[in-house]
């Protein structure tokens, strides 16, 4: 939806719900996970995701902020924080740089955040298939009180 209609359309005829039209609870994904399954199109680093667009091939730059940004205006009632998503076969140091890079990137989505009152913003364990990490994660995910 980011790409296509895009965020502003969503967000200029009522929203996702109306958009759907759809009652019920909605939840959007952040563009995380596409970073797996696009990763031979992306680079990650600190900033955000610098991809190839699908729909036209341009060059685009995903930030914690624009995730959220995105999200806030299609207006759905549960929104995920972006990520650093590594696949679930990658063990050493990338499994930890990823977990930790996703709890300084939830701080950013959290201050991007400009919908907190109707809209749940969920943030993400990371750590791969570790579970020392995951549980390290998890504990500052809570701390943030999301």
């Amino acid at each position: 939806l980011a790409l296509r209609p895009g965020g502003e359309t969503v967000d200029a005829l009522g929203g996702l719900h109306t958009f759907m039209n759809w009652p019920r609870g909605t939840l959007t994904d952040s563009g995380g996970f596409q970073m797996v399954s696009l990763l031979q199109f992306a680079e990650v680093t600190e900033e955000g995701v610098q991809f190839q667009s699908p729909v036209d091939g341009t060059q685009m730059l995903l930030t914690p902020e624009r995730s959220i940004q995105i999200q806030n205006q299609i207006g759905a009632d549960i929104i995920m924080a972006l990520d650093d998503v590594v696949s679930s076969t990658t063990t050493g140091p990338r499994v930890r740089e990823a977990m930790h890079r996703t709890l300084r990137w939830i701080d950013r989505c959290i201050s991007a955040h400009s919908k907190p009152h109707c809209q749940n913003l969920f943030g993400i364990v990371q750590g791969g298939l570790d579970t020392d990490m995951r549980v390290e994660c998890a504990r500052e995910l809570m701390k943030r009180n999301l």
